[in-house]
């Protein structure tokens, strides 16, 4: 626990705080004030598509919801003579403005890495704001080489 924040997993009854910390990132992004009537609806079909593959971290001040981060799980398809494995893509990292700069991302992302390595996870990757560069350098995340990407 960091002053008073609890970092935990998310369960099923923690979609509309998510939801509002989504809106929250989104109109931060703006500069202003987001107007889609249709978004909770979307949110919550999406989440519920999402649970079998995504560990929602949440950062719960006790009475509201202030940072998230998420882990979306990828199995690699079996190969003969190759142990199974996974890796995951971290998205969706977000904390609010006035608790920034005490810990809270790093707790979130030290118990991300943890949850990680203990389901076999052979490595995490993420697509970083410019902003959040420097915070995954200091966890020790770099440029990743192997991979190649298509922007469509």
């Amino acid at each position: 626990m960091i002053d008073g924040v609890a970092i935990r997993v998310a369960d099923q009854h923690d979609a509309e705080g998510i939801a509002g910390l989504r809106r929250t990132l989104r109109e931060e992004q703006l500069g202003r004030p987001s107007h889609d009537d249709g978004f909770d609806a979307r949110f919550e079909e999406w989440i519920q598509r999402e649970a079998g593959r995504r560990v929602s971290f949440l950062a719960d001040a006790g009475d509201r919801l202030i940072g998230m981060m998420h882990l979306v799980v990828f199995e690699r398809m079996p190969s003969p003579e190759r142990a199974p494995s996974r890796w995951g893509y971290l998205a969706n990292a977000f904390v609010l403005e006035g608790f920034r700069d005490r810990g809270v991302g790093s707790a979130l992302l030290d118990r991300l890495l943890g949850h990680a390595r203990e389901i076999g996870c052979v490595r995490v990757v993420l697509s970083p704001s410019e902003r959040s560069v420097p915070f995954y350098a200091r966890a020790g995340f770099g440029p990743a080489t192997m991979l190649m990407a298509q922007v469509l």
